[in-house]
């Protein structure tokens, strides 16, 4: 039996501990709010049953804020989570701000929910996902990533053409790299899980011994979950260089998720110049993008979610968790989000 889709998409307020929820993260004061505007909108748009949390760090703007909450997003606020110094460089200065989504198996936790589905400000939903929340549980679900761009530039398998989505195109170099390949890889602007306490300790004390990497959380998030890391269709993360690099993997009608993550494809700041973005599929993506957005009919029309709910009720246990990594893993005002 499919989730009741009588709450969240028809403009009622959803209530308050659903089991599953959607979640997603800004920080600072730049233009990813509209990211989580278009988001929200294209939940209600396929009449998603679950709610949308917003996970903020302090420096998001109370404008901001307001705008989410006016469009029935549930906005919390959390503390930013910056990894041990180190001298790596990362492969967009701003990753380093993505560590505090460690943040949210707590938050989720906190807020009683038992299943979290994680969307990256800069996606879209185009099609029904609420069936994620009903995969078997104890498993990381999400979506093997590409290595053909550039940004991967640093690692073994881009400067061999190896690829996990096509393996047989580079054969592996067992002489020189191994006897196999790397176990699947994913993305981490969206993934399936459960929300846990123990889960949440569990990642910042890893983190407080870990080397950071050039893809920052996501490298992280590869090595903590390893073992249990199951790989869905790229249908629910459609990373936007599978169209010119793995096109016979893509069939654009049947996508249910977009993820903006190329180079100049943010909708809200889109110009069509940079490297790709003069593509046809492209510009039409942009273009349902904004269709979503400006749609008043999927404005929120119900009374508005509470101001930061629940923090009160909490703050013991975000303390404690606090002092518990307090003087290993570091805590900063984090900027903005490119």
């Amino acid at each position: 039996m499919g989730p009741n889709l009588s709450s969240y998409g028809n403009n009622k307020q959803p209530s308050k501990h659903p089991a599953g929820a959607y979640v997603t993260f800004l920080a600072g004061d730049g233009d990813y709010w509209k990211g989580v505007v278009g988001l929200a909108k294209g939940l209600r748009r396929v009449r998603s049953a679950y709610p949308l949390v917003v996970a903020v760090l302090p420096d998001v703007p109370e404008d901001h804020r307001r705008r989410l909450r006016h469009q029935g997003c549930l906005v919390r606020e959390i503390q930013p989570v910056y990894p041990p110094e180190s001298q790596t460089r990362f492969a967009m200065a701003y990753y380093v701000v993505n560590y505090s989504k460690l943040r949210i198996w707590e938050l989720m936790a906190d807020e009683g929910y038992d299943r979290m589905v994680y969307l990256d400000a800069d996606i879209q939903v185009l099609g029904s996902i609420d069936g994620l929340f009903h995969l078997d549980r104890g498993r990381f679900y999400a979506v093997m990533d590409c290595f053909c761009e550039k940004t991967w530039s640093h690692t073994p398998q881009h400067r061999i053409g190896y690829c996990q989505q096509c393996p047989e195109r580079v054969p592996w170099p067992e002489e020189q790299l191994g006897l196999k390949p790397p176990p699947p890889y994913f993305n981490a602007g969206m993934f399936v899980h459960e929300p846990s306490r123990d889960t949440a300790r569990e990642l910042l004390d890893a983190l407080a011994v870990a080397t950071p990497t050039p893809f920052a959380e996501q490298d992280f998030l590869n090595a903590f979950f390893r073992d249990i890391y199951t790989p869905i269709p790229p249908v629910y993360n459609l990373v936007l260089a599978m169209l010119w690099r793995h096109p016979d993997k893509i069939q654009l009608h049947d996508v249910k998720v977009v993820h903006y993550c190329a180079a100049g494809s943010k909708p809200w700041r889109f110009t069509g110049q940079e490297p790709n973005m003069e593509r046809d599929d492209i510009k039409m993506l942009v273009k349902r993008w904004w269709d979503i957005f400006n749609d008043d009919s999927l404005d929120y029309k119900g009374p508005p979610p509470p101001v930061d709910g629940g923090d009160e009720d909490q703050q013991p246990l975000r303390q404690a968790l606090t002092d518990a990594t307090a003087g290993a893993v570091k805590y900063f005002p984090a900027p903005s989000a490119a």
